[in-house]
């Protein structure tokens, strides 16, 4: 386990202007290196303290690339990781891992079912719901499967192996989101061309209701639907991660706003009405993927209520396809947990009181 410390860097005039530009979604002026990595980091403060290679592996195993992380209301900490690799297609490990506050492996599951760990959540019941992004045609994945706690499946949908747009069918799903009702909402695409562009909307025992978005970018239109947060109005924050903004929906669907100024977003988490934001991708030559002049890899911070960046934890060591989280969560103590893709790294940032 390893630790960095931040200094807190206090606001200057400068950063008083940045988050007077954000909060209009205005974008930073273009900043780039010869590697092709954004140099330019927001001046804006960082109140927290890193802790790398948080959780112990079982004995024998690496910790695969991963970006699905979740913390259950007792404090256990659960990764849904990619079988020591980036995939689980062929292996027979078991991919859904959970650890005690320490770090210390309680139980896993989960070997055989799945082909592209991205998405773990709780509903109120403290059931897990798992997400799968990958799929082996005709024969597993593209299925969200609710489970007990001890690791009996109580609900699965989608259909295994099978693409499809109709009722019951996914294309990719990245991400799951859980209304106070029990609804859920899913992000149906990933960063196939042919997957799916929309949000379907589902009852809490996976009927279908509604679905909505097409690929494009214009309100209500998606392009890698990444990442999904429901804040207490009900409003539903969409990473739309290829377009480089989040999309804020109505529960049913309605476009309400468009932000720029979080970054290219790949996690979106909500506490408390605080917008939590992971942009791993975020690059300044155009017709690389992940093109987003004007920002730096990092988690952005800021408010729901009107779009301005208070607070953003820098990617020190911005390099390479995917680094710093990609995935993240908010315990109940506002403790931040990061789970990256390039560095296959369970870490936790812990806010200065």
């Amino acid at each position: 386990m390893k630790i960095q410390s931040h200094a807190f860097t206090a606001l200057t005039t400068t950063a008083i202007a940045l988050v007077l530009t954000v909060a209009t979604g205005a974008q930073n002026p273009p900043s780039r290196s010869t590697d092709g990595q954004n140099t330019q980091r927001p001046q804006l403060p960082n109140r927290y303290r890193t802790i790398e290679d948080f959780v112990t592996m079982p004995s024998g195993r690496v910790m695969g690339s991963t970006n699905a992380i979740n913390v259950d209301a007792t404090g256990n900490i659960w990764v849904f990781e990619r079988c020591g690799a980036n995939s689980c297609a062929n292996s027979t490990l078991d991919p859904i891992l959970q650890f005690d506050p320490s770090g210390k492996l309680i139980r896993s599951f989960g070997a055989g079912k799945f082909v592209f760990p991205h998405g773990i959540e709780f509903d109120k019941d403290g059931n897990v719901w798992i997400v799968d992004a990958g799929v082996v045609d005709g024969v597993k994945g593209n299925q969200i499967i609710k489970y007990a706690p001890d690791g009996r499946i109580l609900l699965e949908l989608g259909k295994p192996g099978v693409r499809g747009t109709g009722p019951g069918e996914f294309n990719e799903p990245s991400d799951l989101a859980i209304a106070p009702n029990g609804d859920l909402y899913v992000a149906d695409g990933h960063i196939n061309t042919q997957s799916n562009r929309r949000i379907v909307h589902l009852t809490k025992d996976g009927t279908f209701i509604e679905a909505w978005g097409t690929a494009g970018t214009g309100p209500g239109q998606f392009d890698n639907p990444h990442s999904l947060a429901i804040d207490s109005k009900g409003r539903i924050f969409v990473g739309d991660r290829t377009n480089n903004r989040i999309q804020i929906l109505s529960p049913r669907g309605e476009f309400i706003a468009e932000w720029r100024q979080f970054g290219r977003p790949s996690g979106v988490r909500i506490l408390n009405d605080v917008l939590y934001v992971a942009d791993s991708e975020s690059r300044n030559v155009p017709g690389q993927y992940g093109y987003n002049p004007g920002f730096h890899r990092g988690i952005y911070i800021g408010s729901v209520n009107d779009g301005v960046v208070t607070e953003f934890i820098p990617d020190p060591m911005p390099r390479g396809n995917a680094s710093f989280p990609e995935g993240i969560t908010v315990d109940r103590s506002g403790v931040i947990w990061g789970a990256s893709i390039g560095d296959r790294n369970v870490l936790k940032f812990v806010r200065a009181r």
